[in-house]
């Protein structure tokens, strides 16, 4: 009877283990803003807290599990102290650095809490082993991923939607209770006698360095193929709000599959995972993004694949259940440092999201390999020296594949060279599947061919491409522009020649855009010496609207974004060289400027699916209007693929106070010719005559549509599910 129980509070803390993470980053919004350096630094907190966890299970291991249960129930007791779950209520100080004090408030905030939860899973495991009389606890691991998984899952779909943060905090609260008393339940059921506690004290071999060290990198490549394939989708394939939650979904799923105690999906996916390595890796790098939602369920397949064959294979190499917690600790080793390795350094060290094709390389590498058929096998284990002459040949083989693919020797392949080739080495490598040397070999010359040549050549090519915490960065020069795209994103036009083309404003930004019309009509409402900020730097297109007498004050959150604007692009020098350009979260930095400073302040910080959320609630709505003069006007980019947002603005504005109305932009043919695209601006102001004013001269501008029953946005509440719509890839 007691593997219900066990059962059970494993997966209630599992689920309370991953509600709290994006809980506590919702909270910390408002207070720390988005950006890079904060979610990298939570990151790393979250990652050290789960490895004190871990740890802290492994060294209970050298006491009776009795005692065990009454020095964990008291750590439990004491992280008690710091409910209901909230940020602590200390004042950071103006030039704070996030990473150093993002770490010691969510430490100081849920610290104690996250590392009591953290540590339910290998230290119950070893308990229910000495409940039960020695039967094996691995299978529990996979109720821990199933509660990990709903947990994740919960959140965005149900938890965020219809609670607020105050009212998320005390149901946080509630669920810790019933985990306190399902862990003393669990506690009363141990062995009150040493003796009658089997696999409580290690006796089996300790494992070597080897195996742990291998242990720690099967779990290295799923956690950083995890996060590479979020951020590689999100690059270059598909931008779709919460896409996050699929590739970490299938990372949990995956440890449910390889520990559970039938074995049959995990040994035949396993068996089938080197093929799906081979037949998408190199498809997938190659970044078409013609059918995303057909490469973005590639990817996802691809990374599900992997993990569910290492970590298969990491069950298949764990040690006895009294060397359990050893095990884990060697897991959430691998596990922080693939998280580290693809959210940390890889941004700082490549240009290009290539962590994505190395961790591809490495599952290759690593994954179990078995021959497909049972001629294939007689194929590959031949003598030592047939098997290098095979290994030759194949290597040859995807050298003049590669060399058909880069040269104009493919040319005379016709218009389907690219699946000739992919066919090519497709069929060479399912013929290497089981051969792990020629296997790679094929690998990585897909993974060459297909995307990896690109990527080097603009990455030789300086100044071509940018990263940063915030994506890729891609400049083009064509003939008489240059482009800047975020990913598949478009940021940015510059039209070059003339010094009359280089300061012409184009794409969202062009005169008969609605922040066009308010750039036209500064003078008229403010004078010569209007007050303009912008939050948002871009290209810095909006700069070739200042005129002399205007302070102009850019607030950007990318410092690579600053260099863009500055270097390639020329907006900037050419319009307005002396702006105050302002780095950190727009927010935050607005919340310091002086009361009504700024008589125009346009707040263009979507694209695509980047929305950060803070930037719309109430709040914050209410730091713009503190920084605006009394008739000052609020300009809101809302064009998005993916998000409506006229009803959280309409929303912001009733209940502000605000007068508001919309103008939805479409260029005419010839304007398309100079890069006009389509836009959507709000614009409010708390004086009726100055909106009037701005209105007028224009007729397209129109009122909103009212929208009583949706929920506004608030620092305590907000969720991005009623804005959704239909994918739509002609929209900027």
């Amino acid at each position: 009877m007691s593997g219900p129980l066990f059962v059970t509070t494993i997966l209630l803390g599992s689920f309370l283990l991953f509600l709290v993470q994006p809980m506590i980053a919702r909270m910390a919004l408002p207070r720390l803003g988005g950006a890079p350096a904060v979610w990298n630094s939570a990151m790393l907190i979250y990652q050290a807290l789960l490895l004190g966890g871990y740890a802290y299970a492994h060294w209970l291991g050298r006491v009776p599990v009795r005692r065990q249960a009454m020095i964990h129930l008291g750590v439990l007791a004491v992280a008690a102290l710091w409910l209901p779950i909230g940020l602590m209520a200390m004042q950071l100080p103006a030039d704070a650095e996030p990473a150093l004090w993002v770490p010691w408030l969510l430490a100081a905030s849920i610290g104690p809490l996250f590392f009591a939860i953290s540590a339910q899973a290998p230290l119950l495991q070893r308990w229910f082993a000495s409940a039960s009389g020695g039967r094996d606890p691995y299978a529990l691991y996979a109720a821990s991923n199933v509660g990990s998984f709903g947990g994740l899952i919960a959140y965005p779909l149900l938890v965020e939607p219809l609670l607020a943060l105050h009212v998320q905090s005390w149901l946080w609260t509630g669920g810790y209770a019933l985990v306190v008393v399902a862990v003393a339940a669990c506690a009363l059921l141990l062995p009150r006698k040493a003796a009658d506690a089997p696999h409580v004290h290690a006796t089996s071999a300790a494992p070597s360095w080897r195996r742990v060290a291998h242990w720690i990198v099967l779990a290295f490549v799923p956690s950083g193929l995890m996060l590479a394939t979020s951020s590689f989708l999100t690059t270059d394939i598909v931008a779709v709000p919460m896409l996050w939650v699929l590739p970490l979904g299938l990372y949990l799923l995956s440890f449910t599959i390889a520990f559970a105690a039938r074995r049959t999906v995990a040994v035949l996916l396993t068996r089938f995972a080197p093929v799906t390595i081979l037949l998408f890796g190199g498809l997938m790098i190659a970044g078409h993004n013609a059918n995303p939602e057909l490469n973005a369920l590639m990817a996802l397949v691809l990374l599900f694949m992997v993990a569910v064959a290492l970590h298969t294979h990491m069950y298949d190499l764990r040690p006895e259940p009294d060397r359990l917690t050893g095990f884990y600790l060697a897991m959430s080793v691998g596990g922080a440092l693939g998280g580290v390795f693809a959210a940390l350094v890889a941004p700082l060290v490549f240009d290009w999201t290539y962590e994505y094709p190395i961790l591809i390389l490495g599952a290759g590498l690593l994954v179990p390999q078995h021959y497909l058929l049972p001629w294939l096998a007689r194929l590959w284990e031949q003598r030592a020296q047939l098997r290098r002459i095979a290994v030759l040949a194949v290597a040859l083989g995807v050298l003049c594949v590669i060399w058909l693919g880069l040269s104009g020797g493919g040319d005379r392949l016709g218009d389907q060279q690219a699946g000739l080739l992919y066919l090519a080495l497709a069929v060479i490598g399912v013929a290497t599947v089981g051969a792990r040397v020629p296997f790679l070999i094929v690998l990585a010359g897909s993974l060459f061919l297909f995307g990896g040549f690109r990527a080097l050549t603009m990455s030789w090519d300086g100044g071509v491409r940018t990263r940063s915490y915030f994506g890729v960065y891609t400049i083009t020069e064509l003939s008489d522009q240059k482009r800047m795209a975020h990913g598949t994103t478009l940021h940015g036009v510059q039209l070059t020649g003339s010094p009359k083309r280089l300061r012409t404003p184009t794409t969202y930004y062009v005169p008969g855009s609605g922040v066009g019309q308010a750039m036209l009509a500064l003078p008229a409402l403010y004078g010569p010496r209007a007050r303009v900020g912008v939050v948002g730097l871009g290209t810095g297109t909006l700069a070739c609207y200042a005129t002399p007498g205007q302070r102009w004050s850019f607030y950007e959150i990318d410092p690579a974004v600053v260099e863009l604007a500055r270097g390639p692009f020329r907006f900037l020098d050419q319009c307005r060289p002396d702006a105050r350009i302002i780095l950190g979260d727009a927010r935050v930095r607005l919340a310091d400027a002086p009361e009504g400073s700024l008589d125009l302040l346009v707040l263009d910080a979507f694209s695509s699916d980047a929305v950060p959320m803070h930037l719309m609630t109430l709040e914050a709505f209410a730091t713009y209007d503190r920084a605006l003069a009394q008739d000052g006007l609020l300009l809101v980019h809302i064009s998005n693929r993916f998000l409506a947002l006229e009803p959280v603005v309409e929303r912001a504005a009733a209940l502000g106070g605000w007068s508001a109305a919309q103008l939805a932009y479409s260029p005419s043919l010839t304007e398309e010719l100079d890069e006009a695209a389509t836009s959507d601006w709000i614009a409010l102001s708390r004086s009726p005559e100055t909106l009037a004013r701005l209105t007028a001269r224009n007729p397209e501008w129109r009122q909103l549509a009212t929208q009583p029953d949706f929920t506004p946005w608030t620092d305590d509440y907000a969720t991005i599910l009623p804005v959704l719509r239909s994918l739509n890839r002609d929209l900027p």
